[in-house]
């Protein structure tokens, strides 16, 4: 199992400018890293509100930090932020979030969540795993043209209609319920010149994003940071694929807009009219990339994307 290592640690903790005695709110707790990091920075006099769906996560909170009076573990989804600000009274008071997107390698590792297939497990992949639909039990009863539009619309799949037929043809036989039965389907549908990929790594990445709502509760929060920071404060997004980054950059360059037309729609894409009309809430820090080292010493890194953006007056 590898080691889990906080991604972009350096590059997230100078953008996000934490200082003693501020309010700050990691909304992706994962195993703590970035969190012990801003706890250091922001001393007793300080405030850190962590989030994380995971019990895991939760769990690892309360053993590593759970005696220090300036650190709050809430067991909630990043989605409900702008909910969590009001009942405790940070809204316009943050002075800084940060938001590490995707899945945390001890998740990934953990054959038995069912987030990937290097090591077969059941067919899970909720990060909450006390909540909502396994992927098993969608793929049991999605439709070819669902199955399809979630795999295209989130994973890029090319053969994303293939693969469809193919899930859909094999569940009559036998119900699709462990990570490498998923795996293997795939590939059997979408054969092809050899790739640096596994082919079913964008159907996978598809499946998770969809089965936990990843890109409605992204737009969630950053809408809540709206509200939430004080002006200067800082709004920092580590994110690992297009779809993500693309959201990030267009909310902070246009984030008087929402739209909410489908659930397949990205979001903050407004028309050009709409955005000549918008006047954004933030100014845009910085946008940097993990240095070769270390993504020569923790490959999980090397798609990272790190956004900041300042809260403005």
């Amino acid at each position: 199992m590898l080691e889990h290592r906080p991604v972009m640690l350096t590059e997230a903790l100078a953008g996000l400018a934490p200082r003693s005695g501020g309010i700050y709110v990691d909304g992706t707790f994962g195993r703590g890293g970035h969190s012990a990091a801003i706890l250091d920075a922001i001393g007793d006099d300080g405030v850190l509100h962590a989030l994380d769906r995971d019990p895991l996560a939760t769990q690892t909170a309360w053993t590593r930090f759970g005696t220090r009076p300036n650190f709050r573990i809430h067991r909630r989804n990043f989605s409900e932020l702008a909910v969590l600000g009001e009942e405790l009274g940070l809204v316009g008071r943050v002075d800084g979030l940060l938001l590490d997107l995707g899945v945390s390698s001890p998740q990934f590792d953990d054959a038995e969540r069912g987030f990937s297939f290097s090591n077969d497990g059941p067919l899970d992949m909720r990060m909450d795993p006390d909540s909502g639909e396994s992927a098993a039990q969608w793929l049991a009863r999605a439709k070819a043209d669902e199955i399809a539009d979630v795999l295209w619309t989130y994973g890029e799949e090319r053969a994303s209609r293939r693969i469809a037929r193919r899930l859909v043809e094999a569940r009559v036989e036998t119900p699709i319920e462990r990570t490498g039965q998923l795996a293997e389907l795939i590939a059997r549908a979408a054969p092809g010149p050899r790739q640096k990929i596994h082919p079913a790594t964008r159907s996978f990445q598809a499946i998770r994003i969809f089965i936990n709502g990843e890109l409605d509760a992204l737009t969630a929060a950053l809408e809540a940071s709206v509200s939430l920071l004080a002006p200067g404060g800082r709004l920092a997004v580590i994110s690992f694929h297009s779809l993500e980054d693309r959201m990030v950059k267009r909310f902070i360059r246009e984030s008087g807009v929402t739209r909410r037309e489908s659930p397949f729609q990205h979001r903050f894409d407004p028309s050009p009219q709409m955005a000549a009309e918008t006047t954004s809430h933030f100014r845009a820090v910085s946008r940097d990339f993990p240095s070769e080292a270390e993504c020569d010493s923790n490959y999980r890194a090397r798609s990272a994307v790190l956004r900041v953006a300042e809260r403005l007056a």
